[in-house]
């Protein structure tokens, strides 16, 4: 068995027994033939599959359209979102990478990422509802306004495979529909075909999914993510190498100073300055005599003596 599904098996056993259930469950996922797919025989996970939900594509850096008001230039929880991004996550096909990366520049957090319509903060307080509809409210809290949400897990399930992303944003349309995201109802949302969901071009491209399709999602622990390209970018991704920044300018030049005396070397004849035919210069031979006098003159003339 691969050290992948033995990871993935071992996430599964531990999400059955903080759900305290073994009842199995037709849509839980597990490793097959290298690739995720559903099995009816792995026990439910702690977090249940929300299906048939409508997903759109959305982007860091996306300006607003008719079916999207609000601009991707910053997210619920990031008013730099874009910058902190690292640049504009390009949907275009051609403008991407085999390895599901924006062409140009290595984004400088997650690129898989999604969006769901709930947002647990609001005016810079956590919202009293927060404690009460969110399940891992109580671990996760840490302080007043900070968001437990914010950089959560989910899987992504479409057509046999399943890929894994963190909530980087709330939406589509609405940042309140707690029933929906964390309970068994569906999206309150009735725009775009009612869509629940919004996920990233990376998200898109790994599926090999478009947009307004269905797809199944659940909320995952950490140790349920499995591995992928989902783990390797991103300084808000708890699997990615921390990379150290790069201080040196872009046009930095270098220079390097010797702590050696130059050792000089033997005049040849052809480098010795001729002398002969050489006059000195008129004035008693001090040279720049006749010049040193005419500029004290004109100094005169201009500042009066002084």
């Amino acid at each position: 068995m691969r050290s992948g599904a033995v990871n993935i098996f071992c996430a599964f056993i531990l999400s059955c027994v903080g759900a305290g259930s073994a009842q199995p469950l037709p849509l839980a996922a597990s490793l097959s033939a290298g690739s995720l797919t559903y099995s009816p025989t792995v026990c439910a996970p702690r977090y249940p599959w929300k299906t048939d939900i409508v997903a759109t594509v959305f982007w860091v850096g996306e300006l607003p359209t008719q079916n999207n008001p609000v601009p991707n230039t910053r997210s619920s929880w990031d008013s730099r979102w874009l910058l902190n991004f690292g640049g504009y996550d390009n949907p275009d096909p051609d403008r991407r990478t085999a390895g599901f990366l924006p062409a140009g520049f290595l984004p400088r957090q997650n690129p898989f990422y999604v969006a769901l319509p709930y947002n647990d903060v609001t005016s810079k307080r956590t919202k009293d509802e927060a404690a009460r509809v969110i399940p891992w409210f109580k671990e996760a809290f840490v302080q007043d306004g900070k968001s437990v949400c914010h950089n959560r897990w989910i899987a992504i399930h479409y057509r046999g495979r399943v890929c894994f992303a963190q909530w980087s944003d709330c939406g589509p349309f609405t940042t309140c529909d707690a029933p929906y995201v964390f309970g068994s109802s569906r999206p309150s949302n009735k725009r775009n075909a009612g869509a629940g969901l919004d996920i990233s071009p990376a998200v898109r491209d790994f599926l090999g999914f478009a947009s307004g399709e269905k797809c199944d999602w659940r909320f995952v622990d950490v140790l349920e993510v499995a591995e992928g390209p989902w783990k390797q970018f991103g300084a808000n991704n708890p699997f990615a190498p921390r990379q150290m920044p790069d201080t040196k300018p872009v046009f930095a030049a270098e220079f390097k100073v010797s702590t050696e005396r130059p050792v000089g070397r033997k005049a040849k004849e052809s480098d010795k300055i001729p002398t002969s035919g050489i006059r000195p210069p008129s004035g008693g031979g001090v040279p720049g005599r006749a010049r040193l006098e005419e500029l004290r003159a004109a100094r005169e003339r201009w500042f009066g003596g002084k």
